[in-house]
């Protein structure tokens, strides 16, 4: 049986073209198609020519939007005494040690948006795998937060900074803003992603890297974007 969706929906979804948009009219038709009652996030999607199977074909990184997420992140901390009282002083919402993995281990409490740590703390924090991992926590040196200092990290998340990796599909999911943010500043931050991920192209890639690129509010239709992006992504 097919799903049925509401009149509000299929609205919207008449309302947007089968066809690729520019990205500067993908924006504010997603704008003008809103219908839910709340500030819905702006989601990026890019379907990429990936085999995630493969370690040397992962896309993974990170990037600061230039306009942040339109919310603050809660970020916590785990260090020694003196890397505390820094993250504090930067920012960080929370901060401990060995008791805060404890908490984390045994009540699965993840109250929080982005977890730092120092590399000395890796070693207890390992134990935190199955909390930590299926909800894309655990920290790592890759993206940034496995670090010693850790006041610029805390910040630059602060700031807005966003991870993006590939899934089992070769699917990238990346959150650019909210519906209320003026069309502009999503744009940019839609950009800022696209660039990122297309100069996170593996070597061991072949064939079309990117295969596919799609925009959409929470509540929204998907709108799909014009791969000229791409190009000037990467000559960015």
């Amino acid at each position: 049986m097919a799903r049925k969706i509401s009149k509000n929906l299929a609205k919207a979804r008449a309302a947007v073209e089968p066809r690729p948009y520019l990205l500067n009219d993908a924006v504010p038709l997603i704008q003008k198609v809103k219908f839910a009652k709340f500030d819905e996030n702006v989601d990026l999607t890019l379907r990429l020519g990936v085999d995630t199977r493969h370690a040397d074909q992962m896309v993974r990184g990170t990037v600061i939007l230039p306009h942040g997420l339109g919310k603050t992140k809660t970020v916590a901390v785990i260090s020694t005494a003196e890397n505390q009282r820094i993250a504090q002083e930067a920012g960080a919402d929370i901060v401990g040690g060995e008791e805060l993995v404890e908490r984390i281990q045994k009540e699965s409490w993840t109250d929080f948006d982005a977890l730092i740590a120092t590399p000395d703390m890796m070693r207890s924090i390992g134990r935190l795998g199955k909390v930590l991992g299926p909800r894309g926590l655990m920290p790592n040196p890759k993206t940034g937060t496995v670090t010693t200092d850790v006041a610029a990290a805390v910040k630059e998340i602060k700031a807005g900074k966003v991870e993006f990796r590939a899934d089992k599909t070769a699917l990238v999911h990346v959150p650019v803003g909210k519906s209320s943010f003026e069309p502009q500043k999503l744009i940019d931050n839609a950009m800022t992603v696209i660039t990122s991920v297309v100069k996170a192209k593996p070597a061991a890639a072949k064939g079309k890297y990117v295969k596919g690129i799609y925009m959409s509010s929470t509540m929204g239709p998907g709108i799909e974007i014009d791969q000229a992006v791409v190009d000037v992504a990467g000559k960015a």
